[in-house]
């Protein structure tokens, strides 16, 4: 499996997805620079964690006209699985590749801490290799986490299972807790979360591999 992890100006969890991917998942993985358009040959993307074009305007909403961007979405229609982890999620809602919006944390501090995700659905490409319910503990570092929509659109996700994670207490004042949700199609997962930072047996924990795991299961099935 050959997974492209793009990078940004700002991007800064980029090396460590890329690890994660060739280090702990043992396949292969290529940086994708903010300009190319040609994804060819990838089976999946990661858009990591950072300050996309230093989070000018509001975080990823430059980064959302990058010609990588019309290739990403171009993948997503098709099929294709896209993890978007922190700015990565911003991006993919300025993008309008997923719905709702990430606004200035409650309180309006930057929280950089772990917290406990409560897993949602796993009945997903990015979750399958998680119970229900299971809880996971997974660092958080942003100022804009906090996922808003309107109600209609909340309803919605609740009602197409596509909440994948929620916050066991809620560090940003997300709506309904939400810390991670699916697209319609639910092959682009965006998560505030780094799971990135916890797959690594020297790591405090490795309690993000799961993300990881359930993504190369669901590859793995396409493949076969």
């Amino acid at each position: 499996m050959k997974l492209g992890v793009v990078v940004f100006p700002g991007s800064n969890c980029d090396h460590d997805a890329y690890y994660a991917v060739t280090r702990n998942l043992g396949q292969q993985a290529d940086f994708v620079w903010h300009d190319s358009e040609n994804l060819n040959g990838f089976d999946a993307i990661i858009l990591p964690g950072g300050f996309s074009y230093g989070d000018h305007l509001r975080c990823g909403a430059i980064a959302r006209f990058s010609p990588v961007m019309r290739a990403v979405k171009k993948f997503a229609d098709a099929g294709g699985l896209v993890a978007g982890f922190c700015n990565g999620f911003q991006i993919l809602t300025e993008a309008h590749i997923l719905p709702g919006a990430l606004i200035r944390n409650k309180g309006l501090r930057y929280i950089c801490k772990t917290v406990g995700l409560e897993t949602v659905s796993t009945n997903s490409p990015f979750t399958n290799a998680l119970k229900p319910g299971e809880v996971l503990q997974i660092p958080i570092a942003h100022g804009e986490g906090c996922y808003t929509a309107d109600e209609a659109t909340l309803d919605q996700l609740v009602a197409e299972d596509r909440i994948v994670f929620r916050y066991t207490d809620n560090p940003n004042g997300s709506m309904r807790d939400i810390a991670g949700i699916l697209s319609a199609g639910r092959n682009v997962m965006g998560m505030m979360p780094h799971p990135e930072r916890v797959s690594d047996p020297l790591m405090p924990g490795t309690d993000g591999l799961g993300v990881f795991h359930s993504m190369l299961n669901s590859l793995a099935a396409i493949s076969r």
